[in-house]
């Protein structure tokens, strides 16, 4: 019977230090991970992020878009508005859903 709870503790005890293990570990490469620095490819693809979202902040839309770009917009905007029936094209639809009306039926 003793035998029986020393391996019910023994088994409890080892899912508990692989729990704790585990979340250190995890922690542990997180912290590891910023202290390093980071992977050339890594920092060039984060870099070249950085400078679109500040371009892009600069400009108010697309960067270097140009009138071209503007152009082709506008004749996109505009047969969607032929097709759909015109409205608002930068505005997400309203949907109205009405209650059905139930009926309770008697048997």
């Amino acid at each position: 019977m003793s035998l029986h709870r020393l391996f019910a503790l023994s088994s409890v005890l080892r899912s508990a230090v692989s729990l704790t293990l585990r979340r250190n570990i995890g922690i542990s490469a997180i912290v590891f991970n910023r202290a390093k620095e980071l992977d050339p490819v890594q920092k060039l693809f984060l870099d070249k992020i950085r400078d679109y979202n500040t371009k892009s902040k600069a400009s108010g839309g697309i960067v270097e878009g140009g009138a071209s770009y503007q152009k082709n917009v506008s004749e996109e905007v505009t047969k969607l508005q032929r097709l759909y029936g015109g409205g608002d094209m930068d505005k997400f639809p309203d949907f109205k859903f009405q209650e059905p009306k139930l009926e309770e039926v008697t048997k």
